[in-house]
């Protein structure tokens, strides 16, 4: 069976991964479901509304079936912003919101401000150089466990990280035309 990329598609700027995907000549399915993730080896979460994609991805029975996934290392995933939510062990100040919680980091959302603070960025990613950063209501990551390597830094604070075949960033790279870090993901993912 061919691999396939999905895209949670329950909230957020979906599309634009879609459409970053498109650019490396991906076709990526959407994700809306639990019965959607068959045959799916590849996993992106957008950014949006954290408490949303979380509560939306527990109904759907999504949360379950991912969790379930990455624990038997079938699953690879990429969160931005709302979707390192998503993906964080523990979400600063919000113990109740639902979260998969496979990756290990402590996150506090909203952490660079709020969105009439949005702000873009130059940053260095390792291993891939220079890279623009567009933070929307960016949340920081806080805590990070003895797995978790970070990829990249903005005031100190780590921006991009990675744990296995689990990637994370605080900033969106969906909206800047610049495809290499959904090629790092793929690669990360064995595609």
């Amino acid at each position: 069976m061919r691999s396939v990329v999905g895209v949670l598609a329950l909230q957020g700027d979906f599309r634009e991964h879609k459409e970053a995907l498109r650019r490396l000549g991906i076709e990526a399915k959407e994700v809306r479901k639990k019965e959607h993730l068959e045959g799916v080896s590849a996993l992106l979460i957008p950014g949006g509304e954290s408490t949303t994609i979380g509560k939306l991805a527990r109904e759907y029975g999504i949360e379950e079936e991912v969790r379930r996934r990455v624990g038997e290392g079938s699953l690879a995933l990429f969160g931005t912003c709302a979707g390192a939510i998503w993906l964080a062990r523990e979400i600063l100040g919000y113990p109740e919101q639902p979260r998969l919680g496979v990756l290990d980091v402590a996150v506090e959302r909203n952490a660079f401000g709020r969105q009439v603070e949005s702000f873009e960025e130059d940053l260095e990613i390792r291993g891939l150089g220079p890279f623009h950063g567009v933070f929307i209501r960016a949340p920081a990551f806080r805590r990070l466990g003895e797995g978790v390597e970070v990829l990249s830094e903005l005031e100190g604070l780590p921006v991009l990280v990675r744990q296995g075949k689990i990637l994370a960033s605080t900033f969106h790279p969906e909206l800047t035309q610049d495809p290499r870090l959904h090629r790092y993901f793929l690669e990360l993912a064995g595609l």
